[in-house]
Formats: structure tokens, sequence, C-alpha cells
């Protein structure tokens, strides 16, 4: 089944392959000079024998003597009276590799076939050889009682001029290339396969009896923006995100579960996009929430929000400010959001230092949950930090975007310091690996589906008179300043 999907997924390549082999077949059948034969058919037989006996024993002796006789077709002997009657102006051993001669197995009959570049010369040279044979034959062959060739060889069909090429085949070249082309493309396919070591599902993530699979986010190429859950509630990668919420719930019923990190194993995998849709999906079921971006080196939380940018973490990882200051409300009711904040020339101390954990301990006492969305563990040593620093880290790996020796190495990493992983979410998954059936995923009846996206988006995003600024909502800290 998985090379039967690999081949599904590269069958543009391999048809091209095809289609190319079968051009090169066409090509070469037009360029090749067309080659015509002709044949003559002729018969051997022994002079007749005056009782049964002799009869059969003369067949016999025939049918031994004419496999001797389809190779002295190709000797100089039978050739040259050919070439001097024909005047071709070759060699004996030239015109032998244009004739050829076959029995029929247990026949007495002899076809000489000869080629050419000249239907009408192929079709002289193999009567002239058929003549010169069978004179041959009467020479050499033992006479008769009466001074008679004992064997004679008479012509059944004359060779007829060709008016089809004997060679090229076009239909030959284009179904051969065609399948040769076809037999590459599949060959190539499969090895593109078996040399790929990127994670393309959920069998490819590296497993572990201590690493459940959270969800898988499915790839979905109507989807606009990042924000899932509030772009297309009722959609399917909304409710994939709900469900990565739901296992979540059941994990913190277990172990006690405020705090939580997402993370992956390189950039580009989509953490940042499922650490804002599981937040909001946490905000959902009526509790508070904070999405702190955590991620210093590359922070994109602020840009997908819209909310202010300028203060955030590092603002209180210097003592500038409170955490209160720089709380952002947005989405949902009860969902605060703190941005990275100016980018600083020195994000790994900030990020191990005591003030961070004072930040994350004073988070915990005043949300239900808090979600940071950590750098990539690869790349830097941050998002390691963190997951040590909280209860847990929930590792996003992106379908088609990461190795499996990446995740394992990056998992690797987390058990080396004693980091708690929570589980595995495979983003932009195959829609086949999410597995959601889409009788059972609601939507909005097209006429009140703008507006109530324009709803959602009035309750989510204030009014410049809500904040005090003149285009985005600021934190607190703004206000006072």
């Amino acid at each position: 089944m998985e090379y039967l999907s690999a081949l599904r997924k590269r069958w543009l390549v391999i048809a091209l392959l095809a289609v190319l082999g079968a051009g090169a077949g066409f090509g070469l059948a037009k360029s090749t000079t067309p080659t015509y034969r002709s044949s003559t058919t002729t018969f051997v037989s022994l002079a007749r024998g005056e009782t049964v006996t002799e009869l059969v024993q003369g067949t016999m002796y025939t049918q031994n003597l004419v496999e001797s006789f389809a190779r002295l077709a190709t000797m100089p002997t039978v050739l040259e009276p050919v070439i001097e009657e024909l005047d071709l102006g070759m060699s004996a051993r030239t015109l032998a590799r244009t004739i050829t001669a076959t029995t029929p197995l247990d026949t007495m009959f002899v076809e000489i076939s000869a080629t050419s570049r000249d239907p009408a010369l192929a079709a002289e040279v193999a009567d002239a050889v058929t003549a010169s044979l069978a004179r041959t034959v009467e020479e050499i062959a033992p006479s008769g009682s009466e001074d008679t060739p004992a064997v004679t060889m008479t012509v059944v069909a004359d060779a007829v001029v060709p008016t089809v090429p004997f060679t090229p085949n076009t239909k030959m070249n284009v179904a051969l290339g065609g399948t040769a082309g076809l037999a590459v493309g599949v060959a190539l396919a499969l090895l593109l396969t078996v040399l790929d070591t990127r994670v393309r599902g959920i069998k490819d993530v590296p497993s572990h009896q201590d690493r459940v699979l959270l969800g898988v986010v499915p790839r979905e190429r109507s989807r606009r923006d990042q924000v899932t859950i509030l772009g297309e509630p009722h959609g399917a990668g909304a409710e994939s995100f709900r469900r990565i919420q739901t296992n979540l719930q059941f994990i913190g019923a277990a172990s006690q579960l405020r705090t939580l990190v997402v993370s992956s194993s390189i950039s580009g995998e989509g953490k940042s996009t499922v650490a804002i849709n599981v937040a909001l999906a946490l905000s959902e079921k009526g509790g508070r929430v904070l999405l702190v971006d955590a991620d210093l080196r590359r922070p994109t939380i602020a840009s997908v929000t819209g909310l202010e940018p300028s203060v955030g973490l590092t603002t209180v990882l210097v003592g500038s400010a409170s955490l209160e200051d720089v709380t952002q409300p947005w989405g949902h009711p009860g969902l605060d959001v703190v941005v990275s904040g100016d980018i600083p020339p020195n994000p790994a101390q900030l990020i191990d230092s005591s003030a961070m954990q004072e930040l994350i301990d004073e988070a915990a006492k005043e949300y239900d949950h808090v979600v940071l969305d950590a750098p990539p563990i690869l790349p830097v040593a941050d998002g390691v930090v963190l997951a040590r620093r909280t209860d847990g880290v929930v590792m996003v790996v992106g379908s088609a975007r990461v190795r499996r020796t990446q995740v394992s190495t990056a998992l690797t990493a987390l058990d080396t310091v004693g980091a708690r992983c929570l589980g595995v979410v495979v983003n932009f998954a195959d829609p086949s690996d999410a597995d959601t059936p889409r009788g059972y995923v609601a939507s909005e009846p097209s006429g009140l589906a703008a507006a109530a996206r324009r709803q959602r988006s009035r309750r989510s995003v204030p009014t410049p008179e809500d904040t005090g600024t003149e285009t985005r909502r600021g934190p607190r800290a703004a206000k006072s300043s």
C-alpha cells in the first residue's frame, strides 16, 4: 500500500517519463533509414524412387540436407555469381550480412530473405540468391541413374517488391520507448520513496510508549490564514485542534498540566500555528489561557494576531514591566497574549534566566493554562530550556517538512535533559491520515458565513476606542506610558 501511494503521488513524473520514452522511440524511428526485406521460398525434392522404401529414405535424406542447403545460401560459392549478375559492387562477406536462410522444422522448404534500402533490389537479390543456390545444389548433389541431379530446388513463391519497410518498426519503437520510460518512472518513484527519509504520515513518526499522538492537523488548500479556529471554526482543521485540546485535558487529568511548550524539530513545521490554535481551543472551555511568544529569535505571534509587537516578553525579562502590563486580550474571551517584544541580542540568556522562571510561575498561578511558543529544538537550545521549566512539551512534526532522523534527534535531546514530551502533533498531514469524517464536520449556511465571521471579528478585535490607541490594541504598559 505504501508503494502504491508513492506511485500515485508521483504519477505525473511517471507519465512524463513514459511520454518522453515514447517520443524518443518515435524520433529514433523517424531518424533511421528504412530497410526493406523480400523473401523467396523454394521446395527441396529428391528424384522419385521406384518403391515405397526408396521414397521414405529419400524424404529423410532430403530433410537432413535442407539445413545444409540453408547454410550454403550465405557462402561465397552462391553469392559471388549473384554479385556479378546484379553488379552489386560489394564483397560476398558484405552481401552475406543481408541474406538470411531459414528452414521450418520438419519441412523441406527453404526461405531466403534479402534486405536492402532499395525495395526492388531486395526482391532481385532474393530471387538471384535462390537461383544461384539451386544451381549450386544441382552441381554438388549426387546424380541419379540417368545422370540427372538427385536433388532439385523448385521455387514455390517468388520475391515480391515490399511496400512497407522492415525496419524501423515505428509502432514497436514507440511502444518499447513508452514501456521503458514507464519502467524508469516507476523505478524512480520507488527509489525516491525508499531514499526519502522525510516524515510523510503518522507511521513515520518515531514511536515510544510515553509519546502519544495528540492529533493530526490536515493540510487544507482552502485555509487562508493560520488562525483556523477563528477563520473556519467548523472546518476539519479547527476540529483537529479541538481534538488536541481534548487529549491534553486527559493528560492533565492524570497529572498536573498548567504550563506547556509547543515546539518542533526545525523551523517551518507550523509550531506557532499549532500554539495559537491550541490556545484558542483551550479558551473555548471557559478557563483563562495565556499564550506567550517565547521565540525571541523569529517571533510570529504578533504578526499573526495583529497585536502591538513592541512591548512583550523581553520587556518583562529585562525588568521594564510586569506580566500584567504586557498581556493583551485577543480572540476568545479569557485568552490573553504576550508577544515577544523587541528581539534581544542575547535570547538564550534571557530564556535561561531566573526572570523567565518567575514569569512562568506567576503565569501558572494566574491562568488555568499557559501555552509557550518556543523556538525549534535542533537549531538552538531555547526550546529545551523552556521544556525543562514547564510541565511538558508538545512536539509538532510537519509532514513532508522534516526528516525522521531530525525528529528522533529532537526527542532524544528532550529525554537527555529530563524534559517531558506530552505527545506529538502531525501538522500539514494528508487528509486521509487526519481521518476526519466530513459528514460530521459542520458548516455554516453560505448566506450567514460572512456575517458570522464579521461578528466574531468584532468580538475578537476591539475598536481603537477600547484601547486608547490609534490602530492597534496595545498592552497595559503602553497605556500607562
